[in-house]
């Protein structure tokens, strides 16, 4: 299991995002505290998971955290700010709706832009190592697959139910054979990631 807190004398909050290395869509973030008797063998980095157990998962730290927000930026805002800009302030605004405030921000990465007073830890491959983390990660990752599920009804051409709006061959084609839609990163080089081999 993974550890449940990092510093065990302070309320924290696990923060994560998803969607950094899209081509579409905007980008999520979660903060999660989890109370300090909480247990899961299971969780872990979301990206380790199956989706089932993520789904699985998300219900149970929606269920059983003492308090979780989730929040967005979308493309046309990380296009004006850039996407680790945009990426800070999906973790803030993730943070300002907390219903309880945190004491110390477990942040997964090496980079952050401090939230207000409160102190951070930035922490490499965190959501492989703390539960807040992991917790945050399968929340930012669910209701961004969803919506990305959601706006594929409207462009199915680019298969965003599959890849999510990552630059796989697939979605690289669609771009080329249709240009970009309003979801598009356009400040993420398409000339560049259309040179990949198909």
């Amino acid at each position: 299991m993974l550890e449940l807190s990092f510093s065990n004398k302070h309320i924290e909050a696990g923060c994560d995002e998803a969607g950094r290395g899209c081509l579409a869509g905007p980008v999520f973030a979660a903060a999660v505290i989890l109370p300090s008797d909480f247990e899961n063998e299971t969780l872990n980095d979301s990206k380790k998971l199956t989706e089932n157990n993520r789904n699985i998962l998300r219900k149970i730290i929606e269920t059983e955290s003492v308090a979780w927000a989730v929040a967005s930026v979308d493309n046309i805002l990380i296009d004006e700010i850039n996407i680790l800009n945009a990426s800070f302030l999906a973790m803030h605004l993730a943070i300002d709706k907390l219903k309880k405030i945190p004491e110390l921000l477990l942040i997964d990465g090496n980079r952050f832009k401090p939230y207000k007073k409160i102190p951070h830890q930035c922490i490499i491959k965190g959501d492989g190592k703390y539960l807040p983390i992991a917790a945050a990660s399968i929340l930012a990752k669910t209701y961004r697959d969803d919506f990305m599920k959601k706006v594929h009804q409207e462009y199915p051409q680019y298969n965003w139910k599959q890849n999510k709006g990552y630059p796989t061959v697939a979605h690289r084609r669609a771009i080329a054979i249709n240009g970009i839609t309003p979801l598009h990163r356009k400040t993420f080089n398409m000339n560049e990631q259309l040179k990949f081999e198909f």
